[in-house]
């Protein structure tokens, strides 16, 4: 278990090919109100955030980043790895109207750990998307707060 409370920076990481079309919009929603995947977020906490693709299939730029984003916040500010936490956005790890799950999840999350970072998944996670998972249906229609 992550001590979301001993982390200073959220490194957000999205699919590049799904950027192109979201803004990203409910993902930093869900992460300001500490809702989905980051509800395990003390809500008192304040953090500093980076929003991140994965650079593209595979998801090989997410190490080169990282390693770079660790080297500067190191040399610059004094944060170490053991601050920041990784979070992988829901459009890579779940099936959802963008598309299933990214194909090349474990690769990425192997990458994430050579660079040392913890890594946590999913960022919205709305009602309506739970029930189309569940009922193996997806008919959503883009990104409008619906799916």
């Amino acid at each position: 278990m992550i001590d979301l409370a001993s982390k200073d920076y959220v490194v957000i990481v999205q699919c590049h090919i799904v950027k192109e079309r979201c803004p990203g919009y409910f993902c930093e929603q869900a992460f300001h109100e500490r809702t989905g995947g980051f509800a395990g977020y003390p809500a008192d906490k304040a953090y500093r955030s980076l929003y991140i693709t994965c650079g593209g299939c595979c998801g090989r730029a997410v190490q080169r980043k990282l390693t770079s984003l660790t080297r500067q916040l190191e040399k610059r500010e004094g944060i170490g790895k053991d601050r920041i936490v990784v979070q992988l956005s829901s459009c890579m790890t779940k099936d959802n109207f963008h598309g299933p799950p990214c194909p090349h999840l474990d690769y990425i999350k192997t990458l994430i750990a050579r660079v040392g970072l913890d890594v946590r998944e999913d960022t919205r996670i709305s009602d309506l998307a739970e029930k189309r998972r569940t009922d193996g249906v997806w008919q959503g229609k883009g990104c409008d707060g619906e799916t």
